[in-house]
């Protein structure tokens, strides 16, 4: 995989993976949660359980590992179809210093993006492969600068695969017409954090990256690039005095109107509030602040006698005529449309250190511990109108990922994360609560599976189709009955949930 080339039908036979199906089990909690179905891929203790998987809508799901093998690893590509049914199954061979880092579903084509190890270039490899049959196109991607990458997308026309270099965004831009790359302008100057990639239907790409001005303020570069990679427009966002903008997303709103919307702090490390900036067609803009103290549900996750002292706290700051200042670690993930207005999902975290030796001096970030998630509404003039939130128990990370996800239905909104073998859910209308935090267990193949809390690995939840989300990991099922064969097994699975 070290060039460009093309295959149509791979012959090499497919080792057969056992695929249990479970369709008929269906369990229902107040928030109408359905398990609909469940798919399970038997792996063994020496073999590698890793599999990734990519929603493909409507066409099913992408599942794939990488192998172990002589003289070349293998890439190997499972797809399914909504009801767990296998449609094929093949196997890339991959180069031994080739890593698989992202991959999408786009266009009828599942987009596996892989870097090169060991090597004093940056090229990437990115196979592009048909869900239809398996039948796979490789290209390879020239850069010159080594870097991680943290973001990729595919456009109608190129894909784009940005990350850092020396604390330094830049994006790259690789078209697959012309096999030519390029890092896109108006990057690889100043330190700063890639905050959004943003593709839209006709091609062109928005791209926000928080960094200082020439003041020392942290602001917003909003940069648009057309479908051939070229800058077209470049809007900065620059906060009131003694405010920094330390992250936002964008959204469109209509008549050529957008809407950034994220965290603002006195200082750049911690926020203290939520900001939602209006730009008009011409790129004048209107930015309006919202302290976490002026929030009616920011402090929801918190035990009621805390809740109270915080509520006291604030309300004698205010008769002093003073807001009352909290600082939190806060990222904004999503910002979508639910019906006539808009709303924002952030999650609040903190991050946990351990000390060498004791010296307080010497400290290493060892991960993140999540507290809640906030949810805001906001209108087309860019008016907050609600604000709500939902408590994160337990999750603990080693990466800042978004756990909590976020459906919209009617004037509801379905807030679920997975821990464990549990799916955490609430509803929500606007600041009202619907139903509050109700926990459903992940359903096994048999009635009389047994599953432990230590004997889940890796259970990940993610947006599928319409209402369908899906759950999967690593699980090690008990099953004492005698009457069945291969009861006790390490399997892969995944689950269907579906929301009504």
């Amino acid at each position: 995989m070290y060039s460009t080339s093309t295959n149509s039908k791979l012959n090499k036979p497919f080792p057969q993976f056992l695929i249990i199906l479970q369709l008929s089990f269906c369990g229902i909690s107040l928030a109408q949660l359905h398990q609909t179905n469940r798919l399970e891929i038997p792996v063994s203790n020496t073999e590698n359980a890793n599999f990734s998987v990519v929603s493909a809508g409507k066409d099913g799901l992408m599942i794939y590992r990488r192998l172990n093998d002589t003289p070349l690893d293998k890439l190997e590509i499972i797809r399914v179809d909504t009801l767990f049914k296998q449609i094929w199954s093949k196997e890339l061979e991959i180069a031994k210093g080739l890593r698989a880092i992202k991959a999408l579903v786009q266009q009828n084509y599942l987009f596996v993006l892989f870097k090169f190890y060991n090597n004093r270039f940056g090229d990437f490899l990115i196979a592009a492969v048909d869900i239809t049959d398996g039948a796979f196109t490789v290209y390879r991607v020239q850069n010159l600068i080594s870097f991680d990458p943290t973001e990729f997308l595919i456009t109608n026309e190129a894909a784009l695969i940005g990350g850092y270099y020396n604390y330094r965004p830049l994006i790259v831009y690789f078209n697959f017409a012309s096999q030519q790359s390029k890092v896109l302008p108006g990057f690889f100057n100043e330190v700063g954090e890639l905050a959004q990639v943003k593709p839209h239907m006709d091609g062109t790409v928005d791209v926000i990256v928080s960094s200082d001005n020439y003041e020392k303020k942290k602001c917003l570069w909003i940069r648009n690039y057309d479908a051939k990679g070229d800058l077209t427009k470049t809007i900065i966002l620059e906060p009131e005095n003694k405010k920094n903008l330390i992250f936002g997303r964008s959204i469109n709103i209509g008549n050529e109107e957008q809407a950034v919307v994220g965290v603002y702090g006195r200082f750049k490390e911690y926020s203290r509030g939520i900001f939602i900036a209006r730009i008009d067609p011409v790129g004048e803009y209107q930015i309006q602040y919202y302290d976490y103290g002026d929030l009616d549900h920011f402090f929801s996750y918190m035990k009621p006698a805390r809740q109270k002292r915080i509520r006291q706290r604030i309300e004698r700051k205010k008769i002093k005529g003073k807001r009352a200042k909290f600082n939190y670690h806060l990222i904004v993930h999503e910002v979508i449309k639910a019906k006539d207005n808009f709303v924002m999902l952030g999650e609040a975290f903190y991050p946990k250190y351990t000390y060498v030796n004791g010296m307080s001096q010497a400290r290493i970030l060892i991960g993140y511990q999540y507290t809640h998630a906030v949810v805001i509404g906001f209108d087309k003039k860019g008016n907050l109108t609600w604000d709500n939130s939902f408590e994160i128990n337990d999750v603990k990370t080693s990466t800042l990922d978004q756990y909590v996800k976020i459906k919209a239905q009617g004037d509801e909104i379905y807030l679920q994360y997975v821990y464990g073998n549990e799916i955490r859910s609430k509803i929500i209308r606007g600041s009202e609560i619907i139903e509050g935090k109700s926990t459903d267990v992940l359903k096994l193949k048999f009635e009389d599976d047994i599953l432990k809390s230590t004997e889940n690995e890796n259970g990940k939840l993610d947006y599928w189709y319409d209402n369908n989300l899906f759950v999967y990991g690593v699980q090690q099922v008990r099953n004492y009955s005698q009457s069945r064969v291969n009861s006790n097994r390490r399997v892969f699975f995944v689950n269907k949930i579906n929301y009504k």
